[in-house]
């Protein structure tokens, strides 16, 4: 008996010794958990932060916004029209089958079916494989976004995607808020696997063990996800280290983080622009640009992000942030109650008139608390608001609906540039090409319209910044939206986790390259 416990204890040594002493589980909690597994369904921030995690892209960004090679170990242009990209030999989908050129062109046309995704490759006419390894991404005119597009391919297992599911149904089919294959199966080139998922309540990664990237020093073995609506409730799992890891942190606990010697907050401006959408098709009112303009000089912009962001934002007048190539520092945010009253009684509407908002209570920063500000600051001109806030799962499904009268949006341009905005913002919505895909205001400006597309084959970025320019003071002079900050991002962490090196303004980890101690 006592030689077969012996034995049984040199077995379980062993098996230890196997386990990589440096392998980690991390355990993180955001406000919400993705709604969809399929990276082509919602272009969205954490449909993109899941998909660094399940698959990988061409390129992708560093910190400094620089490109760095990932799936494409390097490209070229071979014409104005026409840049190749190398894949990198030896790359494994999770099924075990190689990445080829075949894959890319499959994910590219797939792309460019997703009512989300298509107008980012709108501008493009074909993918094509050279060979195994070697695809050329042809454009229809010379396109100056062509690397930044390439950060959006992410390949996927064209194998495993193809056929039907048990229902009958195509397993590639793309469902906006459904039940797809895709959307509930995930298969990737990815640094993880995901092995339990159970939505709104816990989703779990393990490492791929075949994951390409060696030279990562990436120590995570194992994520465990559990989302946490309540702000006060993440920062106390933190705190208490239920959690290592979570996203966002609100203004009000920044300094609850920073004098806890167990953790550390890192926090950074971000592009994305928070606004308010004004539906012209629901609301007569909103088709006359003096009741736009009423609506913009009645939002005490300053008031919110020294208030309820404690300034941890930037009050806009426009779409594009500082740095970017369409910003113009002389639209300067508007406040002025008594003008904002004064366009009232112009257009006719000194009695005001009813509206309802619709916005998130878990998507951005304060969200539901700006949405109740707003809500009063439009009192004061009588617009009378019938305010309602949801979780995002339910909130972008009724987003599509454009359910209300007036909805919020965020919007980062993952492209870096000003022209996106414009592209899904503002727009004239359309079907077939995808842009004004988040226009819930049905805005429409020919213009607009003929500007943005003008600036997709300007390669002189000198004349293409006035071009962007010109469409943020068109947009800006016609208050076609109301924007209202550009929201900052914030991460904290148990000082075990090393989170600055994978944090970037794009608000996409890389955790994949995430040391543990």
């Amino acid at each position: 008996m006592l030689r077969l416990i012996r034995l049984l204890v040199i077995a379980l040594m062993a098996v230890a010794c196997l386990a990589p002493a440096s392998a980690k589980t991390l355990r993180m909690a955001y406000d919400a958990d993705p709604t969809s597994l399929d990276p082509h369904e919602q272009l969205a921030s954490a449909t993109l932060q899941l998909s660094h995690l399940l698959f990988d892209p061409l390129l992708r960004f560093r910190q400094d916004l620089t490109l760095e090679p990932r799936l494409a170990t390097s490209w070229e242009k071979i014409d104005d029209r026409t840049t190749r990209f190398h894949l990198r030999e030896g790359v494994r989908f999770h099924s075990g089958r190689t990445l080829s050129a075949e894959d890319v062109v499959w994910t590219f046309n797939r792309l460019k079916q997703s009512p989300d995704f298509k107008a980012l490759f709108e501008p493009f006419s074909e993918a094509k494989a050279v060979d195994a390894l070697t695809i050329d991404l042809v454009t229809k005119g010379p396109y100056p976004l062509v690397l930044n597009l390439a950060t959006y391919i992410f390949p996927m297992d064209r194998a495993f995607y193809s056929g039907t599911d048990e229902r009958g149904r195509p397993k590639d089919e793309i469902v906006k808020q459904g039940a797809s294959f895709a959307s509930t199966h995930a298969l990737g080139t990815g640094p993880f696997i995901i092995t339990e998922r159970e939505q709104g309540v816990r989703l779990t990664f393990k490492r791929f063990a075949d994951y390409w990237d060696k030279a990562s020093s990436g120590n995570v073995d194992e994520i465990v996800f559990t989302p946490i609506k309540e702000p006060a409730t993440r920062v106390a799992a933190l705190l208490a280290g239920d959690v290592d890891f979570i996203a966002p942190v609100p203004p009000t606990d920044f300094d609850r983080v920073k004098g806890d010697s167990c953790c550390t907050l890192v926090t950074m401006p971000s592009m994305r622009i928070l606004a308010f959408e004004l539906n012209r098709q629901r609301v007569p009112a909103f088709k006359d640009p003096r009741v736009r303009l009423a609506i913009n000089y009645a939002v005490n912009r300053q008031g919110i992000t020294s208030k309820i962001m404690r300034g941890f934002a930037t009050p806009a007048g426009e779409l594009s942030p500082p740095g970017y190539a369409g910003y113009d520092p002389a639209l300067i945010p508007r406040f002025d109650l008594e003008k904002a009253k004064a366009l009232m009684e112009q257009a006719g509407y000194a009695n005001g008139f009813s509206v309802t908002m619709m916005a998130p209570n878990n998507r951005y920063i304060e969200d539901y608390r700006i949405a109740e500000a707003v809500a009063a600051m439009l009192a004061r001109i009588n617009i009378k608001v019938d305010l309602q806030t949801i979780p995002k799962a339910q909130y972008w499904q009724r987003f599509d609906e454009r359910a209300g009268d007036i909805m919020m949006i965020g919007w980062q341009s993952d492209t870096e540039d000003s022209a996106n905005f414009y592209e899904f913002l503002v727009m004239t919505p359309d079907a077939k090409t995808g842009y004004g895909q988040y226009n819930a205001g049905n805005y429409s400006n020919p213009e607009v319209d003929r500007l943005t597309l003008q600036t997709q084959t300007m390669t002189d970025a000198s004349d293409r910044a006035r071009v962007l320019q010109k469409i943020e003071r068109i947009l800006y002079d016609d208050a076609a939206l109301v924007p209202l900050h550009w929201q900052h991002l914030s991460w904290a962490a148990r000082k075990n986790v090393h989170i600055g090196p994978v944090l970037n303004v794009i608000d996409m980890p890389y955790l994949g390259d995430l040391v543990m101690e």
